[in-house]
């Protein structure tokens, strides 16, 4: 595992995914990450498949790390808190803006030259700072939702919380801007100075929607749906597969293979735009013909045209497949109290099975260094 953060001293007080995310990247790239969670624990590990005090969300986005719990409302406790903090070269939190500073873990509590990572619902400033948010509060908000219709005519969320994860990604990769800038600092003999980074699930997930905002703010409306047929579709055995297209040639190839070659030469088909504008009655045409083989037949053929397809997998389907297990895409971790799971690799970066911390599993030698 590549180590370009060792001896960085990283206090990650947030909870949820978004800033445990960043501070869990952080471990895998060397750093010593001390999470710091209330009694109660991290809301986190009250979700999905339990065992005693570990989930498998707060095991998805809190390995390799040390944890600490610490009662807040204690005024003993928040003096720990504070000395942690006072150490931190990065300091993580995700409460609702100001309420760190009034704890005292907010950027001032940290070093002069400390990375602080602020990560909210939408951000440190605005009229909406103080509201609650969720993935799928800032789905529905940014426009998300909007762009996910179903073939039921109705917007849905995505259920795999990706701003969520793409806003620890955001605030990780700020965060390495940040750390570089201050080496820069230190080498050229500069003053120390902290750096305050505002990530919000709001900004993450208007980055993951670049290009519809950008086109629809040109236009001053939606634009026409992308890639026209490309979609999921279903075969005879009831099994889906999802065709993609980003060229011309490719549609005419598609329907070669389909079984209609004449179709691009109809008015109403023949480009993105125009199937766009008419895609109803396209989609009464492919529909049934694509329904007439086994999902399995339609990936076999289209693949072999090297068409833009493949079947539509569960999860375990991906990782049965020799391919993924080939890649290590997502190699067995052990994870005490719950046992074996696969645990993704992080792209770049490869894989890493170190497991999260039972709640307050270090607290007692992490005080003892606190007031040696």
């Amino acid at each position: 595992m590549p180590g370009p953060y060792e001896g960085i001293f990283v206090l990650d007080a947030a909870q949820g995914i978004a800033g445990p995310h960043c501070g869990q990247l952080l471990a895998q790239a060397g750093a010593r990450v001390i999470k710091l969670e209330p009694p109660k624990g991290d809301w986190s590990r009250g979700l999905t498949t339990r065992a005693n005090s570990h989930s498998v969300m707060h095991s998805c986005f809190n390995r390799g790390k040390e944890a600490v719990v610490l009662d807040l409302a204690d005024p003993r406790d928040q003096e720990r808190a504070r000395a942690l903090a006072a150490r931190a070269d990065v300091l993580i939190e995700a409460f609702r803006p100001g309420v760190a500073q009034r704890i005292g873990l907010g950027p001032e509590a940290a070093k002069p030259d400390a990375v602080c990572i602020s990560v909210s619902g939408f951000g440190q400033g605005g009229p909406h700072r103080e509201r609650p948010c969720t993935d799928g509060v800032a789905q529905a908000y940014t426009g998300l939702v909007a762009c996910n219709v179903g073939a039921d005519g109705i917007p849905h969320r995505l259920n795999t919380l990706p701003v969520d994860v793409f806003t620890g990604l955001s605030a990780f990769a700020a965060c390495q801007a940040a750390l570089a800038e201050q080496a820069r600092d230190r080498r050229e003999g500069n003053p120390p100075r902290r750096r305050h980074l505002d990530v919000s699930l709001m900004q993450s997930a208007a980055a993951l929607l670049v290009l519809p905002i950008a086109e629809s703010g040109l236009l001053g409306r939606m634009p026409a749906e992308l890639n026209v047929p490309a979609g999921t579709y279903q075969g005879s055995d009831g099994a889906w597969f999802m065709i993609a297209m980003v060229r011309e040639e490719e549609w005419v190839t598609f329907c070669r293979e389909a079984g209609v070659p004449g179709l691009p030469e109809d008015p109403r088909f023949v480009s993105f735009a125009e199937r766009a504008r008419h895609k109803p009655a396209l989609m009464e045409i492919l529909r049934p013909l694509l329904q007439g083989r086994t999902a399995a037949d339609w990936v076999t053929r289209f693949q072999a045209a090297r068409l833009l397809c493949d079947r539509v997998n569960s999860p375990l389907d991906f990782l049965a497949d020799p391919h993924a297990q080939a890649m290590q895409v997502a190699p067995s971790m052990e994870q005490p109290g719950l046992g074996a799971m696969p645990m993704a690799s992080i792209p770049g970066i490869g894989p890493w099975t170190a497991p999260a911390p039972a709640l307050g599993e270090h607290t007692e030698a992490i005080l003892r260094e606190i007031e040696a």
